[in-house]
């Protein structure tokens, strides 16, 4: 059985014999990266940046809905893409537009 379900993958469309397969894998690695990113202070973070990786994450994710082969590992590489991205510019905008008021010096 398990013989059959790897055999299966294998010979997929969108397996490792395939580009298919190869190239969101290795897109992980931006996402990772990204992830790597959020220990980073919000200053350090660039919106151009930040920007071209959520939104290409999205544009991308709508198109690897409509390819065929269907290929599941494209469609959430992208998605997680999308997401840091736009955690990451939230982090930004929060940082550079609502900063967090200074605590008030206690009268004496």
């Amino acid at each position: 059985m398990a013989g059959s379900k790897i055999q299966a993958f294998w010979n997929h469309p969108a397996g490792p014999k395939t580009i298919h397969f190869w190239a969101p894998t290795f897109k992980w690695v931006i996402s990772i990266a990204n992830v790597a990113d959020f220990s980073k202070p919000p200053e350090q973070l660039s919106y151009p940046h930040q920007t071209v990786v959520a939104v290409s994450g999205l544009i991308w994710s709508r198109y690897s809905t409509q390819i065929i082969p269907k290929n599941l590992n494209l469609v959430s590489v992208n998605l997680t893409m999308a997401a840091t991205g736009f955690y990451q510019l939230s982090r930004k905008i929060q940082h550079d537009y609502y900063p967090e008021p200074e605590p008030a010096e206690a009268k004496e």
